[in-house]
């Protein structure tokens, strides 16, 4: 099932950031670049240095400036994160290319790579939680709250790689079609943010 293929990537990737530990390591892709494994890994690469981006930005310490360069590195990621997301999206338009779509078809409310978007930020909030449910210096309460949690994201995991595999079936067969819209954000384009905009000379 594609999903057990792409958790497991996303578990890879966790696992070699979490070697280092570090928002500035460097990001090396173990796979080729012309195979699906590549972008799965990019994309979870991505997300995980954002997790970490996103606990250091909230140190109540954090010097002005930093915060502020981290906020773009954030604003950055989140840009990379949605092209990814389109290149993955854009590997299952071509795998389903020749697809006769039935004429009761239906539209999904997302695109595969949306879901499977989801399942990489799922991966690492299991990572974590099962972190902190191993923790040796935090109370019996935490550790008990987090296993509970924990128990309720692995069920998550569960009920969204199904509903993954059963939307990359029904495309399969034609009983859904995909319809990919481009994220067209806003707030990075100078001439559809009026901040960016006022800045033109």
């Amino acid at each position: 099932m594609f999903s057990d293929f792409a958790f497991t990537i996303f578990q890879e990737s966790i696992d070699t950031y979490h070697i280092k530990d570090d928002v500035y390591q460097e990001f090396i892709n173990p796979y080729p670049k012309d195979k699906v494994e590549h972008l799965l890994y990019r994309k979870n690469w991505i997300d995980t240095v954002q997790w970490h981006y996103e606990d250091i930005i909230r140190d109540p310490g954090i010097d002005p400036v930093a915060a502020l360069d981290l906020k773009r590195k954030i604003d950055a990621s989140n840009q990379d994160r949605t092209d990814l997301v389109e290149y993955i999206d854009s590997y299952f338009l071509d795998k389903y290319q020749s697809v006769q779509v039935k004429e009761n078809a239906t539209i999904n409310t997302e695109s595969p790579a949306w879901a499977i978007d989801r399942l990489s930020i799922l991966a690492l909030k299991i990572y974590h939680m099962q972190e902190e449910a191993n923790r040796t210096d935090a109370s019996s309460e935490h550790i008990k709250k987090c296993s509970e949690k924990l128990g309720v994201l692995l069920e998550q995991r569960k009920d969204l790689s199904t509903a993954i595999d059963q939307l990359l079936t029904d495309i399969e067969a034609g009983n859904k079609y995909m319809k990919v819209y481009k994220q067209m954000k806003m707030y990075n384009d100078e001439e559809l943010n009026p901040v960016l905009r006022g800045q033109k000379g």
